[in-house]
Formats: structure tokens, C-alpha cells, sequence
């Protein structure tokens, strides 16, 4: 027993078997197994299940709150409604949904299509600016390459019907074989091929070389030969010497070897909205808990990515039907058909339910949650494998966001209550007018031929016992008092959406009662909710998206690019950008833009042009590359890529090389006189810009004239049809258009010096551009 210490008088310390006892019987804890337990590395089952239930919880989500919203938006859009029908009425359904987008994707896709740089990347300094051109220059062309156009289509379409649009960016490694033939190899050659790293043989074809065996053949009938000889004249010959043919001959090899060289490339998906999940707590798409997508994919495919045959061959696919299948039947308009048997003679391509989830979590027990991606599979959602990453790919485009929420509202959903409004009002219009034109008719009963009255054709004869035994239920035509009623509804339906006849094409000159800026200003605010859409699915999804291509191409690049830059080819090494730099949106927006920026760039021009016509194109104002940029944006502008097709590329400045003998020095110049120089230029253009004014005012008031004057003459004769008509009189209207075609004529003359054109002003030749 241990021996008991003294501490202090009369207290006497416990034993360390005392003390164990005494643990065990009360069940206290050691402070140090405590304070280990704050955060410990996570296994895999429990990782499964803590990832397993954040997807469950989202995907019910989604269910629950969103199918349902999206299912119904998407009926819509096919022409249904909820309002029931009448039989024998009329089922007609004013389609507002499909027609109100159907006419806003144009408008959306012409905006981001035009720009050469939808987005742009903002240098951190002076020092990046180029390279950042670079960059978005660079991403623009990685958008293009991977189908940008149908990506836009997709994701429009998916955020205007279904509230929101997905797009995933990654990058994607793959074999790329290449297949190479040999044919007569020899068994040295083959070896070479058989040992070379990298290469593997998929078919071989052997057989003698029969040449070769010939020779050896003939070299060993004519040893044997020369030891007979030998033997015969009495020599000794070792029979050993004497050469024979091997037991294995020579062999050629014909060969097919396929080399496999690892590559990858940019990949750019469109989601299908039932596929793509989120938590319900989640604000955007770097606010959330979890985010993933799950999909149907072969078991051959899954296998490929490195994931055990044993687990692949064990999950499901996930056939009980659930609200994606209805979301994507309503979507293709058809039922999706499951068979569980499908491929049961061909495993390898059974269908399996695979999972991508992105969520913080703290595996590695430090206290630090980090992102991973998580492949999890089957309905149990059994964890395959798992990864750290630095960020996850989806990008969510939204047309109407709500704040402090992920998802909004689908331009559908804004106008569902007016597509059910004006089919009711459409379908009672058609049902009176149907009622005016076949009335119902009232017939006494014993009294009139029932087959007679069914007969609809035209002409029969109804026979009746006795005159009026007949009578038609008339119902008036109230139809025209309706109309008033679906026009306000239009009307309701442009106010919410935008779209209106001026903002689809109409030509604001068209309109003659209307001066051009009062409808240039209904068609712009009229375009307001239009700008508002693009600017939202511009700085949600097209800003990520462009970002992540970047950060994709800098993480995985192995080596630069070669892309063309203003007619000249640039090489472009994304992994000596700087990924984190914020990105911005430059994208056309609003009515009349390209007209204002082209009206704008002629300016800049006409002063680019007097600078380099007065100062020669060394001046420190303008030279000649600046004004072949404002020519290659005014073309751009115009919808016109191909600068290069009307003028001759810039080709990089060289450095002049002094003169033999001496030093040239730089000239100096004067701030003064450069100043000087900048506000001759900026009057030279205000008058330039007054005289064209002046001139276009002019232009106006005598197109003015003219219209004035034909309605005079329409009235003049229209007055004197009348007074011929009435009185009978005779009137000299040669004489009347005499005397007004003189005064036309007088008018003209008195206005004609006007219309000479300016002179050029000092310091511009002749022939300068206006």
C-alpha cells in the first residue's frame, strides 16, 4: 500500500490507488481527455453523414419551395393556365408568358453579343493595365471557343422562365490518344516499342521473315558444305563448329500502338435548374452552406473518374419519381421513360445518381472549416471521394433578384395573373362573338322537324306545322365594350415587362404626328426594364463566370497563347495574371446607345485628324494608331469584328535609332503652344459642329415646307371638288399652282446660300473630314 503523506497538522493526502477509486466511483473525466475533444479529424462515415444530411436538407428544400414555383412558370410559358374551361366554350389562351419573352431574348442576347469585352478586369496599377486588357481580351475568346452564344440562349431562357439560370466552369482532363502503325519490325524494334513509356500495344501480328530464314538457310547449307569437303580430304572438323539453324527463327512484328498524351481544356456547362440545389439559409453564390448539383451518369463514366468499381456497381439511380422528373417533363413536354432493366445485359452502362456538393467543413479537425467538393452517390448519398478546392463552379444568373435571398423571381412569374386576366377577357370576346353569329334558337316542342332545325346547312328548309314556331335567341354584340379592357392589360403587361411595340422595333421616324426625340425617349424608357434584366444576369452570372475562366486558365495552363489583338498576334501567358482582381461589366445598354457612342467617336476623329493634319502624326495629341482605334471601336460599335478587313493592322513601334556621328536629341516642346494648338481645335470643331447643326435645322424646316405644302394642295383640291360640286363654277387651278410653285421658288432662292458647304478652316486642308 502506498504510504500516506503529511500536509500541514492533521490533513493527511490521499493515495494514487485511493484516488483512482474514487475517480472510477463517482465517474469523473481527466481535464486533458477534455480539452482534446474541442475539435477532432472527422472519418469518412461521419463526413457522409454530415454532408449526406446537408443535401438531403437542401434538395427538400427545393422541392418543397421551388419546384412547384418553377413547374408552374413553365406552364405558363407553354400556353396553360389554372383558370378552368367550359365545354362547349371557347379554351383559347392569350399566351402573355411565351410572347413577353420570346420578345425580350433578342434584346438580351444583341446587347451581350455585340460587345468585343462583356467584361472587363481592373487593374490594381499603372503597371497591370496592360496585361489586364490582356486578360479580358483573353477571357472573351475562352467564352467564344466554348459555344458563348448557346450558353447566353440557355441561361436567359432558364433565369427569364425558371427564376434562375446555372452555368459551371471547369476544367476537364482527358487522354488524347493517338494511334500510330508499324509494319515489318524485327525483334530488336519490337522490344524498343514494348519498353518505350507511354505506349501501349493494342495489336500484334507476328510471322517468320521469311527472307531472313532464306539467308541463314543459305549460310548454313553452305558451312555444311565446306565441312564434307573438309571431312573428305581427310580433315578433322569439330561437329560442334559446323552452324545450325536456331530453334526459334527470326519473327517480324506488325504493330499498333496507342499513345496516350494527358491534356485537358476549359469546359463550360449550362445546368438544368432541377439539378442544381442550395441551402435554404443561402444569399448568393458565395453566401450559403451547401451548394452542389446531381445528375444521372453510366457507371463506365463514373468509374473513369478513379472511383471504385465495387461502390460505383451498388448505387442507384434514383428512378422513383420525384419533383426533377416533373420539372424536366414539363420542360421537354413529354414523359421521361425508366426502365431498371434498361442495361441489364451491359453493365457498364447502367445509369447511377452522382452527386457534386461544394461545403465547408472542418475535416482535418484544426478549427478552420474549409471548402470541399464532395462526390457522393446513390440516393443514400455514399461518399466517393473528396477534395479540398478554392472555390466551387457554378455561377446563378438572375433576371429579377430579391435581396438577402438566392433566388428571386422569373420574369414568367411577374406576369402569370395577366396571362390568366387576359385569357378570360379573350376568351368571353370569343364567346359572344360566337354566340352573335349562331345564336341559339327557340323551338316549340311537338311543333317543328328536330332534324330539320340540327341541320346546319345552308339553304335546308326547317319545316313547322304552323308559322312561328321559330324564334332566335339574339345576343347583342358587347364585345367592343371588352376591348378597352384587354388593351389595359397590355398595357399592365408592358409596364412590368418593358416590352412594348416601340421598344421591339419601330422606327421612331415612322411616327409623324411624334417628334423623333419625344419617341426616342418613350422607346428608351420604355427599354428601362429590359436594362434593368441585363444589368442583373450581367453582374450575377456573366461577372463570376468570366472570373472563374480566368482563375481556371491560370491555375491550369502549361504554356502562352497565341491571340489576335488589333490585327497583330500576341502572346498571352495567363499565369502571370493576378486572378483576384475585381472584374467590370461593359456591356451596350439602353436605346440609342450605338447611335450616341458613333455620334461621339465622330467627334474624337475630327480632332484626332486636325491634331495629326497640323502637327504631323508625332504629335503628342493624337497619332495615326489612335485613330485607327477610334475606326476599329466605330465598326465594332456597328456590329462589324473584322477591322482588319478595312484597314491595315498596327504594327508595334520601333524605337528610331540615332544617327551615325552624334547623339539626336529629343525635341523639346512647348506646354504652351501645345495648349494653344488644343483650343484652335476645340473651336475649329465647335464650328464645325454649329454650321452641321444649322445645316440640319434647315433640313428639317424645308422637309417641314413640304409636308405643309402637299396637305395645302390635297386641301385645295378637295375645296375645289366641293365648290364644283356645289355652285358649278370653273377654277383655274393651273393658275393657283403657278403662283405657288413662284413663291417655292423665291423661298428657295433666298435660302440657297445657306446651303453652301463650310469652307475648311485655317489649319485644315481641303478635303479634311467633317
Amino acid at each position: 500500500m502506498a504510504k500516506r503523506e503529511k500536509y500541514g497538522p492533521d490533513v493527511e493526502l490521499a493515495t494514487d490507488d485511493e484516488m483512482e477509486m474514487i475517480l472510477e466511483n463517482f465517474e469523473v473525466e481527466d481535464d486533458e481527455e477534455e480539452d482534446e475533444g474541442a475539435f477532432t479529424a472527422l472519418d469518412e462515415d461521419q463526413i457522409e453523414s454530415i454532408v449526406g444530411t446537408a443535401i438531403d436538407e437542401a434538395v427538400a428544400f427545393i422541392a418543397d419551395e421551388i419546384a412547384d414555383r418553377r413547374i408552374k412558370s413553365q406552364r405558363y410559358f407553354n400556353g396553360e393556365v389554372d383558370i378552368g374551361e367550359e365545354e362547349g366554350r371557347s379554351t383559347i389562351v392569350a399566351t402573355k408568358c411565351r410572347d413577353t419573352v420570346r420578345a425580350v431574348k433578342p434584346s438580351i442576347q444583341r446587347v451581350f453579343m455585340t460587345s468585343e469585352r462583356p467584361v472587363e478586369f481592373i487593374p490594381s496599377g499603372p503597371e497591370d493595365v496592360a496585361s489586364m486588357e490582356q486578360a479580358s481580351i483573353y477571357a472573351a475568346a475562352k467564352f467564344r471557343q466554348n459555344n458563348g452564344y448557346q450558353i447566353l440562349r440557355d441561361v436567359t431562357h432558364d433565369a427569364l422562365v425558371s427564376i434562375t439560370g446555372f452555368t459551371k466552369a471547369y476544367w476537364a482532363e482527358y487522354d488524347s490518344p493517338k494511334v500510330y502503325d508499324f509494319t515489318d519490325l524485327d525483334e530488336a524494334q519490337y522490344q524498343a516499342i514494348e519498353a518505350s513509356p507511354g505506349a501501349e500495344i493494342v495489336r500484334v501480328e507476328q510471322r517468320p521473315d521469311e527472307e531472313t530464314i532464306r539467308v541463314m538457310q543459305e549460310q548454313v547449307d553452305q558451312a555444311q558444305a565446306m565441312a564434307q569437303q573438309a571431312q573428305a580430304a581427310g580433315q578433322q572438323v569439330d561437329p560442334s563448329q559446323i552452324p545450325q539453324m536456331p530453334a526459334e527463327l527470326p519473327q517480324l512484328y506488325d504493330v499498333r500502338v496507342i499513345r496516350r498524351n494527358p491534356a485537358g481544356k476549359l469546359c463550360i456547362d449550362t445546368i438544368p435548374p432541377e439539378d442544381f440545389f442550395v441551402d435554404r439559409n443561402a444569399r448568393g453564390d458565395n453566401e450559403f452552406y451547401i451548394i452542389g448539383h446531381r445528375t444521372e451518369m453510366r457507371a463506365a463514366d463514373v468509374i473513369a473518374m478513379g472511383i471504385d468499381e465495387d461502390k460505383v456497381m451498388d448505387l442507384d439511380n434514383g428512378s422513383t419519381v420525384d419533383m426533377r422528373d416533373q420539372e424536366e417533363e414539363e420542360r421537354r413536354r413529354y414523359p421521361i421513360q425508366r426502365d431498371e432493366d434498361e442495361n441489364a445485359e451491359d453493365p457498364s452502362m447502367k445509369k447511377v445518381m452522382v452527386t457534386e456538393a461544394y461545403m465547408r467543413v472542418d475535416v482535418d479537425g484544426t478549427g478552420m472549416p474549409v471548402l470541399h467538393k464532395f462526390l457522393m452517390g446513390g440516393t443514400a448519398n455514399r461518399l466517393l471521394s473528396y477534395e479540398p478546392v478554392d472555390d466551387h463552379p457554378f455561377a446563378g444568373w438572375h433576371v429579377d433578384p430579391e435581396p438577402h435571398t438566392y433566388f428571386g423571381r422569373s420574369l414568367v412569374e411577374i406576369i402569370e395573373r395577366d396571362q390568366d386576366t387576359a385569357t378570360a377577357i379573350t376568351r368571353g370576346i370569343i364567346d359572344n362573338v360566337m354566340l352573335t353569329n349562331n345564336p341559339r334558337t327557340e323551338a316549340v316542342k311537338g311543333q317543328v322537324e328536330m332534324d330539320d332545325l340540327l341541320n346546319n346547312e345552308i339553304g335546308a328548309v326547317v319545316r313547322v306545322n304552323q308559322p312561328g314556331m321559330l324564334r332566335e335567341l339574339t345576343v347583342p354584340f358587347v364585345a367592343g365594350q371588352t376591348l378597352p379592357a384587354l388593351q389595359y392589360i397590355d398595357q399592365m403587361v408592358e409596364m412590368k415587362t418593358g416590352v412594348t411595340r416601340a421598344s421591339m422595333g419601330l422606327d421612331p421616324d415612322a411616327m409623324q404626328s411624334t417628334t423623333r426625340a419625344a419617341v426616342t425617349a418613350t422607346v428608351s424608357a420604355a427599354a428601362g426594364q429590359v436594362e434593368v434584366m441585363v444589368s442583373n444576369l450581367a453582374y450575377t452570372g456573366m461577372r463570376r463566370l468570366f472570373q472563374q475562366i480566368l482563375k481556371l486558365m491560370a491555375k491550369h495552363s502549361t504554356k502562352a497563347e497565341m491571340l489576335r489583338i488589333n490585327g497583330t498576334y500576341v502572346p498571352m501567358d495567363p499565369r502571370v495574371w493576378d486572378t483576384e482582381l475585381d472584374a467590370t461589366i461593359n456591356v451596350g445598354l439602353g436605346t440609342g446607345r450605338e447611335e450616341q457612342k458613333t455620334a461621339m467617336l465622330g467627334q474624337v476623329m475630327q480632332i484626332q485628324m486636325q491634331a495629326i493634319q497640323a502637327y504631323g502624326p508625332a504629335n503628342p495629341l493624337a497619332g495615326i494608331a489612335q485613330y485607327r482605334n477610334t475606326l476599329a471601336d466605330m465598326l465594332s460599335i456597328n456590329g462589324i469584328s473584322n477591322v482588319d478587313r478595312y484597314f491595315l493592322p498596327m504594327q508595334p513601334a520601333q524605337p528610331q535609332q540615332p544617327p551615325p556621328g552624334g547623339e539626336q536629341q529629343p525635341p523639346q516642346s512647348d506646354p504652351a503652344q501645345a495648349m494653344v494648338a488644343a483650343e484652335q481645335i476645340k473651336a475649329n470643331a465647335k464650328l464645325q459642329s454649329d454650321a452641321q447643326r444649322m445645316q440640319l435645322e434647315f433640313m428639317k424646316a424645308q422637309m417641314q415646307d413640304d409636308r405643309e405644302r402637299d396637305r395645302m394642295l390635297q386641301d385645295l383640291e378637295i375645296a375645289m371638288a366641293q365648290i364644283s360640286a356645289k355652285y358649278g363654277m370653273a377654277i383655274d387651278t393651273a393658275q393657283i399652282k403657278a403662283e405657288q410653285a413662284a413663291t417655292q421658288a423665291m423661298t428657295q432662292a433666298m435660302m440657297q446660300p445657306q446651303q453652301q458647304p463650310m469652307q475648311p478652316q485655317q489649319g485644315m486642308p481641303n478635303g479634311a473630314p467633317m
